[in-house]
Parts: structure tokens; C-alpha cells; sequence
């Protein structure tokens, strides 16, 4: 009967450290480092903060200043909404996909709710309340109505808003460019052909690119 003749194995332990040890070791040495550091630089200077308790902005709203207090964290879109009453722009996803909340600030068109008020100082900012002139309705408005843009209404500010911005910067639009341009913008009731009808009306019509 044949036997197997087993290796030798070295009974002494080996040198070195363990791999629990190894990182007990750094994380001691990174603490004594970062200790030694801050004593040799001294302490960074601490970032200007805004808050975390309520600030005063003004914000531009239609032309006109307006001063209020919120809290850093507080959205464009809150602050309009809640502390200003300008309810035309919409809150539903409140994560910048849907485009209800539409506004235009500083010529761009932005979704508020992705928007802090306290970083839309300094900025123009234009909401639905500002558009129309008493009862004359602006013409993307009008247009909207005359193609029958609209069903439940919830989302219509938004596109509203930005069809205006669409049309500042192309005026004269292919019904693809439209289509493109409106993009953003989600209608649950359907209505896009509607609204993109609307937005090539209002492009031939005088004042469909004016603050009015």
C-alpha cells in the first residue's frame, strides 16, 4: 500500500501583518496624518454659507422687483407658488420632466421646480401671470384656445410659456422645428398636435414675440 508523502509546511508563522490589521494601520496613520496637516496649515476657512435659516431675496417677477424671505432650499417654483401666489406654473413631477412648472428666466426657458429662488436673483424672470394684457390674451394663448390646445388645462401654462420662449428665438418655425421645441413638455390629455398647430398660428401673428 503506497503512501502519499505530504509536503512540508513551514510551521512559523510568516512575517508581516494581517489584512485587519493593515487596515487598522491606516486608518490610525491617516487620522495622525490628517492631524499633523491641520496643525502644520491650520484649519481651511469655512465656505460662506446662505441659511439653513430663511434668507431675503428679491426676485425680478413681470418686470417688476419683488422682496421676500425664504429659506435657501426653497425652489423657484415653491416660492412663486406658495409665497407669491402666481399659481400658473404647475407643480406635478417636481423633477424637471414634465414641464408644467415652465417659466422663462433671462431669456432661457427653465423648469422652476429645478430652479432655488435664492440662485434666480439678478435674473428676469417671466411667469403666465404676465403674459396677457387684461382681457386681451396673449397670442399664443389665443392661439392655443383657436385650435383647441387645451382639455383638462393643468399643463397648459407650462406650454404656454414655452411656446413663448420657443418662438423669442425662432420665429418663423417648420411644424418639425415645433415639434422639436415643444419637447419638454408633456400633455397626459394628448393635445400636441393642437398645441403645435397653435404655436405656427402664433408665429404669424403680430406680438407673439413681445413681453406683452
Amino acid at each position: 500500500m503506497s503512501h502519499r508523502k505530504e509536503p512540508d509546511v513551514d510551521k512559523k508563522p510568516r512575517a508581516g501583518v494581517s489584512r485587519r490589521g493593515f487596515i487598522r494601520g491606516v486608518g490610525v496613520g491617516g487620522a495622525v496624518g490628517t492631524g499633523i496637516l491641520q496643525t502644520e496649515a491650520g484649519a481651511a476657512p469655512a465656505a460662506a454659507v446662505a441659511g439653513p435659516d430663511a434668507v431675503p431675496i428679491t426676485l425680478q417677477i413681470n418686470g417688476k422687483p419683488i422682496n421676500l424671505t425664504v429659506e435657501p432650499r426653497v425652489t423657484l417654483l415653491d416660492a412663486l407658488r406658495d409665497r407669491l401666489d402666481l399659481t400658473g406654473a404647475k407643480k406635478v413631477c417636481d423633477r424637471g420632466n414634465c414641464g408644467a412648472c415652465t417659466v422663462i428666466m433671462a431669456g432661457k426657458v427653465v423648469y422652476s421646480c429645478g430652479v432655488l429662488a435664492i440662485d434666480a436673483q439678478g435674473k428676469s424672470i417671466q411667469t403666465i401671470e404676465g403674459l396677457s394684457a387684461g382681457d386681451r390674451l396673449h397670442p399664443v394663448e389665443a392661439a392655443i384656445v383657436n385650435n383647441d390646445g387645451q382639455q383638462c388645462g393643468f399643463c397648459t401654462p407650462g406650454f404656454v410659456m414655452a411656446a413663448k420662449g420657443f418662438l423669442d428665438r425662432n420665429p418663423n418655425p417648420t411644424y418639425e422645428q415645433v415639434e422639436a421645441g415643444l419637447s419638454g413638455n408633456l400633455c397626459r390629455c394628448g393635445t400636441y398636435v393642437g398645441l403645435r398647430k397653435a404655436v405656427l398660428e402664433a408665429a404669424k401673428t403680430k406680438g407673439a414675440t413681445s413681453n406683452a
